[in-house]
């Protein structure tokens, strides 16, 4: 038996189109050959035997701003050569984010469908797995044959998700053909701390998908939340139900996007929220340690830039922290220079660095930090140099790249110890697995930033509306699927 010959490609970012970070090559880590394939730990599994796997390119960013646009066609056209170079592809597994803005352009993810699809040919199935934080427009899931995104927000299922879309390729190219697909958009824009599948309705809603998938004639459904941070007409939540019963996807992906759009005022942040000083003065008079804050305005998991430094400045002024009454690590700010001047003074040195401010000004620039280098750290794979100075109770964590805070071990590796620290604050939205272990207890600041929890006050135009929640009152929308 000929083998089937499945190419895999993609590019992988979700970028806010609120921030002044511009994402460039060196952001991207690149992958091609072997390394393309050492990516997946399902190759080898037995249902992937009979299958030849072709890699030809993936990009991968850590979220941050637009795209620059020679950098975006520089790695499409590689894309477009090598699948061109590679001959006669049964398959190809897309593998992105979906929530990629390119500068000047929109819906970066359907052009980049569109050309692939124009290089392997129409008879070749394409399989793409996606972030729910992704955005589905007509044009990106017509291009595509399945489609599936995560479940669960923290992306625990992320590696699970894209086997899923991968093992649905191979199931459909060996006796299944090309299904349907039932494609609705819910005019319904949150952010992920307002989404999170740990409570309700979110929970609920994507609880339904197995039932929805194990039913004849059905071969995944999904839900996606939507990129709140970009301002592009694809902005907005989607369902997708694929399969073989027209009849039966329709039906499915009407009832979820229902479902959907009748929770929308259910939808609430995922911990207590407050502004920073309204967190900071709780945490401060709490028993309960550590106590962790997200400064959700700035995270870069979402596309912040990482240097707005505005939380920092409040920090730097709470007589707690500067008399070393209390205990607090702040994670963190980028800025190159400020990280240079700490490893030419060393460890122990007394410094002098302004820092952050310099991406993304927003209500403070650059802030001046006086203390102690409690610690270095060359060469991290993420942040690059890292080093933490440490001012009065302060520890103040400084990254030559955008890094984010997710693990113990990123803190540390550092010296730092957050269980033993009183306040840890981090930017972030909702809590990642082993920093919500940790909490006992945890509040969400709405700080500023380009990934502004405050969706009204970011000014967004270029969405289609109406569009919930900038148009509370709209009339209930047409949910008719299409089916592509």
């Amino acid at each position: 038996m000929t083998p089937l010959r499945i190419g895999i490609a993609g590019i992988a970012i979700e970028s806010s189109t609120f921030s002044p970070h511009r994402t460039r090559l060196a952001d991207f880590t690149v992958t091609r050959g072997d390394a393309l394939l050492a990516r997946y730990s399902w190759m080898g599994a037995p249902w992937t035997t009979g299958a030849e796997w072709v890699p030809l390119l993936h990009a991968v960013s850590l979220p941050g701003g637009a795209v620059e646009p020679e950098v975006y066609d520089a790695l499409e056209a590689e894309i477009v050569e090598r699948a061109k170079a590679a001959g006669p592809l049964d398959g190809l597994f897309f593998d992105i984010h979906g929530a990629m803005s390119v500068v000047g352009r929109t819906d970066a993810e359907a052009r980049l469908a569109t050309v692939i699809r124009e290089a392997v040919g129409p008879d070749t199935l394409i399989s793409a797995s996606m972030d729910l934080h992704g955005n589905v427009s007509r044009e990106l899931a017509s291009a595509v044959d399945l489609i599936t995104c995560y479940r669960m927000a923290p992306h625990e299922d992320a590696w699970e998700s894209r086997e899923r879309a991968a093992y649905n390729l191979v199931e459909r190219l060996h006796d299944g053909g090309r299904p349907r697909k039932a494609w609705v958009q819910v005019p319904v824009l949150l952010p992920g701390e307002k989404t999170s599948t740990r409570v309700e309705p979110a929970k609920s809603l994507y609880g339904r998908i197995p039932a929805v998938e194990a039913l004849p004639g059905v071969v995944d459904a999904a839900i996606w939340v939507g990129y709140a941070w970009a301002d592009e007409p694809r902005c907005r939540a989607a369902v997708v139900v694929t399969g073989d019963d027209e009849e039966v996807i329709a039906a499915q992906a009407r009832e979820l996007a229902e479902a959907y759009w009748h929770a929308r005022d259910d939808f609430a942040f995922v911990a207590p929220t407050g502004t920073f000083d309204e967190c900071l003065a709780t945490a401060l008079a709490s028993d309960a340690r550590p106590f962790l804050i997200s400064d959700s305005g700035d995270n870069p998991t979402a596309g912040g830039a990482g240097d707005v430094s505005w939380t920092l400045s409040r920090l730097l002024v709470v007589e707690e922290l500067r008399l070393g009454k209390a205990s607090a690590i702040y994670a963190s700010i980028v800025d190159p220079e400020a990280v240079a001047t700490a490893f030419a003074a060393g460890e122990g040195a007394e410094v002098m660095v302004r820092a952050g401010g310099r991406i993304d000004a927003g209500p403070s620039g650059p802030v001046a930090i006086a203390g102690m280098v409690h610690s270095l750290l060359p060469g991290d794979p993420v942040g690059g140099d890292i080093a933490v100075i440490r001012t009065g109770g302060l520890h103040v964590i400084l990254t030559s790249r955008r890094k984010p805070y997710h693990e113990i071990c990123d803190f540390t590796a550092l010296g730092l110890s957050p269980a033993d620290t009183d306040l840890v604050i981090v930017k972030i939205g909702y809590l990642e697995p082993e920093l919500y272990d940790l909490a006992a207890d945890w509040l969400l600041a709405l700080t500023p930033g380009g990934v502004d929890q405050d969706l009204l006050r970011l000014g967004h135009h270029g969405v289609r509306r109406p569009l919930f929640p900038f148009d509370p009152d709209m009339a209930d929308p047409d949910l008719t699927p299409e089916l592509l």
